[in-house]
């Protein structure tokens, strides 16, 4: 992957990872009452699962742009159209809701269990990395070396965007409830600039 489309790929990843999904609420949540560093088992099963997702889509987009130049088009075309769709549907959103229920004992398997089935298990994500990632895939070089390069930059930016929720989870909590809705029109507007720009990235 040239170094400028990477670079691109990063930006999409950080704006990505920072709208609030289930994954980031769960950590979210554990982060409140477990502490950051006890949610690390969370953050870590989140991390494992968008990757394994990432890999999946990216060996199977990879597969058909390079047997249709004319379905690499489509892909491309249809997953900023589905951004810009998305972007909308953000726009529009109610703030979440970060209510947390009772309290939870500490058991680091279950809550890197946790982390995993949701991420694994988030159709949302499925559609949304399937929508993005042809852009930033050239079927003329390796897929298997793009696929790597795109499973661990997002690994890197999720964890890393995953862990500063958990460390200021007590104060983004009350952050996010005050200004939920204008977070979601700022990132609504970003899925829409990435949904209009992707298409166009050769």
């Amino acid at each position: 992957m040239p170094f400028d489309t990477w670079l691109l790929y990063l930006l999409t990843c950080c704006g990505i990872a920072v709208v609030p999904g289930p994954n980031a609420l769960l950590v979210l949540t554990h982060g409140a009452l477990h502490g950051s560093r006890k949610t690390l088992f969370t953050i870590s099963g989140g991390v494992l699962g968008f990757a394994i997702v990432l890999a999946f889509c990216a060996l199977g987009l990879g597969a058909l742009i390079q047997a249709s130049a004319t379905g690499f088009t489509v892909l491309k075309v249809a997953g900023g159209l589905y951004l810009i769709w998305l972007g909308f549907g953000l726009w529009r959103a109610a703030p979440v809701s970060l209510e947390t229920v009772g309290t939870a004992r500490f058991r680091p398997w279950s809550l890197f269990r946790q982390g995993l089935v949701s991420a694994i298990s988030n159709p949302k994500a499925l559609l949304l990395f399937t929508a993005f990632i042809p852009p930033f895939l050239d079927p003329h070089r390796s897929i298997v070396a793009q696929t790597a390069a795109i499973a661990l930059t997002y690994a890197v930016v999720e964890f890393i965007v995953e862990y500063a929720v958990a460390s200021a989870a007590h104060k983004v909590r009350p952050w996010l409830a005050r200004t939920g809705r204008r977070f979601n029109k700022v990132c609504g507007g970003f899925f829409v600039l990435f949904g209009l720009a992707l298409p166009m990235h050769t």
